[in-house]
């Protein structure tokens, strides 16, 4: 294999190149950048939507395949290894990577919309609820952390039990060969660099609009406007590369775990002064609903009743926007995974989110919608009229030592905007460095300057509706790298379990099998390492095992 020292590649340029061609466009023109991403995006979502459905449908029954699966047992990393991380730590990186910011920004709100936009009942009644709730559930449930464990078990795999870099385009040379570190390979960094870079900055905008709205709120003297925003984006920038200098383990970890905390404490806090019982037989009623009809639910595409808007605006929405986020989360995911096994790797990524989502949306799904109803549809008018960042302040306003609480949720949403920043820089040096365990710290400086400009220029020219489509419209392509990886996953492991199996047997019976099937092994191992990537990753290095 070849091993080569850490440096810039060619994806590095080709990716700034995209990038400030886009930001140039959105500035000058934000208008056209609209129009035309506009277009292409409801093409996209009126003409291949069932793409994104059959896809996302598959990525949850090979993901729940692997679970019972034979190659369970396979670890990520040699077969003694111990994980790096404790499952507290592990979990905080999954759950601040993950999705984080997204629930506390659409707590409140989505339930909300949906209660008075179902996408079949009528709205504001008792089935709208329940249908909110099940929604809500269903887009941020099993198929977001779905992809997700796709793309970061291919990686993983690759790159910790196989020693290749950790590059979408290394985890499918068993697919394509060698044409991985050719135009192709290149190609397909490219496509999760870019998808990365406006998934991230797209982040940082929403975090930015809405701590604004959080301040504004708590603080007369400060205006909800365009400049406290840039003020906003330049505090919170400095922040996170001052935590990207500190490397994973430091300052991305402690980040993550204090999240988890502040983020239980604030639900432990509205669960307590809400309707407590009713949260309980939402949540377990929810739940129910959610697995009865996930089936019908991930194959409806309104051909009969509904509202196929609901279907662009919502389900559509979500699923482009985890597929385009799968390249960042799936990357960093693998980073912090070594040594769990398949089996463990999967019921991780999937289960313990789904479940945290599952709580986290009953408690604040019910208590929004009940201050809504006590207010009489007031809160719902003000999402409507000042924008669905002010939900959470407006919703937290009713509780008790409101000053205090909205203060923690500004935290809070401070907090995860740095470690998202943070962890984005960190996945985004890695993929334009050949695959660094450990990139230098010039690259992660360069990559976290473009995500604030690149959120800054859009949130002056009023682009962001465009930045997110131009990432929904990304995710269009990825969808399909994502499946090679898939593919190129599922090839790689069926083959290495015969070796396995044939070792195993090879220890148990008589030298003269051993003899007759030396051969074989021998052939199916030359055969199976020809398809693995022949490049080392940068800088390899002893993994610490400094938390258990």
């Amino acid at each position: 294999m070849k091993n080569r020292r850490s440096s810039v590649t060619p994806v590095f340029y080709i990716s700034l190149a995209i990038a400030f061609v886009f930001i140039l466009w959105g500035a000058i023109f934000p208008a056209n950048v609209e129009s035309v991403l506009g277009t292409i995006n409801d093409f996209i979502s009126n003409k291949f939507g069932w793409v994104y459905l059959l896809a996302m449908t598959g990525f949850v029954v090979f993901a729940l395949y692997l679970i019972i699966s034979p190659y369970g047992k396979i670890r990520l990393g040699k077969q003694d290894e111990k994980p790096q991380y404790s499952y507290f730590t592990w979990f905080s990186f999954l759950f601040t990577a993950g999705m984080g910011v997204g629930l506390v920004f659409y707590g409140v709100n989505e339930p909300l919309t949906h209660f008075h936009n179902p996408p079949v009942t009528e709205g504001g009644t008792a089935l709208a609820q329940q249908e909110a709730l099940q929604y809500t559930l269903f887009h941020w449930g099993l198929h977001p952390w779905a992809v997700y464990a796709v793309v970061g078990l291919a990686l993983a795999y690759f790159n910790f039990r196989h020693n290749a870099p950790l590059l979408m385009s290394s985890a499918l040379s068993p697919l394509i060969g060698d044409r991985s570190k050719g135009w192709m390979g290149t190609t397909v960094d490219v496509i999760a660099v870019f998808g990365t870079i406006f998934g991230i900055a797209t982040s940082l905008g929403l975090g930015a609009t809405q701590i604004t709205a959080g301040l504004s709120y708590s603080f007369d003297a400060i205006e909800n406007n365009l400049f406290t925003q840039m003020i906003v984006v330049i505090i919170i920038t400095i922040a996170f590369i001052a935590s990207a200098a500190t490397g994973v383990n430091k300052g991305i970890r402690y980040l993550s775990m204090s999240n988890v905390v502040i983020a239980i404490a604030l639900m432990i806090f509205v669960f307590i002064f809400g309707s407590s019982i009713t949260m309980i037989e939402s949540f377990m009623t929810n739940t129910g609903n959610y697995l009865q009809n996930i089936v019908s639910m991930t194959f409806n595409m309104n051909s009969f009743v509904g509202d196929r808007g609901f279907l662009n605006d919502w389900t559509l929405f979500y699923w482009a926007w985890w597929i385009g986020w799968a390249a960042f989360v799936g990357s960093f995911i693998a980073r912090v995974s070594r040594g769990r096994t398949i089996r463990e790797f999967i019921i991780g990524v999937m289960g313990v989110p789904v479940l945290f989502s599952a709580i986290w949306f009953a408690v604040f799904g019910v208590a929004g919608i009940e201050s809504d109803n006590i207010l009489g549809g007031g809160l719902y008018s003000l999402i409507e009229t000042q924008g669905n960042e002010v939900a959470l302040f407006a919703f937290l306003e009713n509780y008790p030592a409101a000053p205090l609480i909205m203060g923690i949720a500004i935290l809070l949403i401070a907090s995860f905007f740095v470690t998202s920043a943070d962890s984005g820089t960190f996945v985004l040096s890695m993929l334009t460095t050949g695959g660094s365990l450990n990139p230098p710290l010039k690259i992660k400086l360069v990559w976290g300057a473009i995500l604030a400009g690149t959120a800054m220029v859009l949130l002056l020219s009023g682009g962001l509706s465009a930045l997110e489509m131009a990432m929904l419209i990304a995710a269009f392509p990825f969808t399909f790298i994502v499946i090679m990886l898939a593919i190129s996953l599922y090839k790689a492991l069926r083959s290495e379990h015969g070796i396995i199996q044939l070792e195993k047997q090879q220890l148990i019976f008589e030298s003269d099998y051993r003899e007759e099937t030396e051969k074989e092994l021998a052939e199916k191992r030359e055969a199976f390492e020809e398809t693995l990537p022949d490049e080392q990753p940068p800088e390899i290095e002893a993994e610490s095992n400094e938390e258990k």
